[in-house]
């Protein structure tokens, strides 16, 4: 089948210099009608796969395409144009197509990075991009990439996912999901760490479902991933790369600076990494209450540390005042974990209530107990509430929940 798949190819090459497919389905149609003068060679199933990998390779991602599609698979790695893995179910798999050359997979880097008027080359070698699905992309070239071009896609679903949702699956309970709604709305700033592919952009996009309608929101990414349709006052802001010149670059700690002068009533950064993490704390303790943001981290005590070097790379400040500034910045920690059963839960949900001997003090609210019916390949456990009253109960107050549940369950105190 390859064979006769790169012999088509080839003469559809020659077709386009002579003829003009003015329209897609013209294209396909030059190709239904060599792949059917194949005759009985092949199946109608094999003959539909030879057609659409040929179109795809014109019109489409080649042979990412079928992978693109697939609502089961959420990453698609490529290390190299022979070499093609995928994540289906959690479960990582080598998939059995490849590009037909290190030409082709740069093709079709090139052309996914200019869709989003990214530029990736030797001297920029480096870039995040996206798809129009609203893909996360990553690309590496060589010098960097040692083994050729790589590529990682991270895929989302269309219809972003709702807390209910993340219910029904079993990463958070309802009653922790009815509580963060209820400090969402009350204009708690919550920030989410978690590993890699923990599902912090999926949480922070389920956790901006409650945020009010009228309210105007500002979203600051390096790659917009974001899906927020709840709210119609709605900026999202995205990051610029240096051009080949070295210049034009916009960080995201411009558009943090810039987002306070945009009258917004929250700031929703996707990812902090870097020093852009004091500007993002300054924004929280300058009235803009009911900012999200996300941070890598294993544990809601690392992501603290996190922030504090992250801060540190911005300015030469005391550790101490650092944390202060955290302290007062964030009310909320929740850390997201992918378990070794490779289900994605919330791990433990924290009240930040202040200073104490230097180190910010933290008040556990939930967190995940496993069962000792847990195997090696499954895990059976649950978000517990520890039945820790919520400290800070202002802003509650302020927005009418005078009497609301608690981490325990029970509605007489907060």
């Amino acid at each position: 089948m390859e064979q006769f798949i790169q012999q088509i190819k080839n003469r559809l090459r020659e077709a386009i210099e002579y003829e003009d497919f003015s329209t897609d389905e013209e294209l396909k149609q030059w190709i239904e009608r060599q792949v059917l003068n194949l005759g009985a060679r092949y199946t109608v199933s094999e003959k539909q796969q030879m057609i659409a990998r040929i179109y795809h390779s014109i019109r489409g991602y080649d042979v990412l395409q079928p992978y693109i599609d697939d609502p089961q698979i959420t990453e698609i790695m490529i290390n190299g144009h022979d070499q093609i893995f995928i994540e289906r179910e959690g479960q990582v798999l080598q998939a059995p197509m490849q590009f037909e050359s290190k030409e082709k997979l740069e093709d079709v880097i090139q052309m996914i990075v200019g869709q989003v008027n990214r530029i990736v080359n030797e001297s920029t070698p480096i870039v995040d991009a996206r798809l129009p699905d609203g893909s996360r992309v990553n690309v590496v070239l060589p010098p960097i990439a040692l083994d050729g071009p790589t590529m990682t896609i991270r895929k989302f679903p269309e219809q972003p996912i709702h807390m209910q949702d993340l219910v029904r699956f079993g990463s958070v309970t309802e009653e922790a999901a009815d509580m963060l709604k209820m400090l969402v709305q009350a204009k708690y700033n919550i920030f989410i760490g978690g590993g890699t592919g923990s599902g912090k952009t999926t949480f922070l996009n389920a956790l901006a479902q409650f945020i009010p309608p009228d309210e105007r929101i500002i979203t600051i990414e390096d790659s917009a991933e974001l899906q927020i349709r709840t709210v119609p006052n709605l900026v999202r802001m995205e990051t610029r790369n240096a051009n080949t010149e070295g210049k034009g670059e916009i960080p995201i700690r411009q558009l943090i600076r810039s987002s306070l002068r945009m009258r917004p009533n929250r700031i929703v950064v996707g990812e902090v990494r870097g020093a852009e993490a004091l500007d993002m704390l300054q924004a929280m303790n300058t009235g803009h209450d009911g900012s999200l943001s996300t941070g890598h981290a294993n544990s809601t005590k690392d992501m603290i540390s996190r922030l504090e070097t992250m801060v540190l790379s911005a300015v030469q400040l005391p550790v101490e005042v650092i944390r202060q500034q955290i302290a007062s910045a964030i009310d909320i920690f929740i850390h997201l974990s992918r378990f070794r059963d490779r289900s994605r839960r919330v791990a433990e949900i924290s009240e930040v209530i202040g200073i104490e001997n230097g180190q910010v003090l933290l008040n556990p609210l939930y967190v995940f107990e496993e069962h000792e019916t847990s195997t090696l390949d499954h895990i059976s456990g649950s978000l517990t509430a520890t039945g820790h009253a919520i400290h800070n109960r202002s802003k509650l107050e302020l927005a009418g929940f005078q009497r609301a549940a608690t981490p325990s369950g029970r509605s007489d105190r907060i």
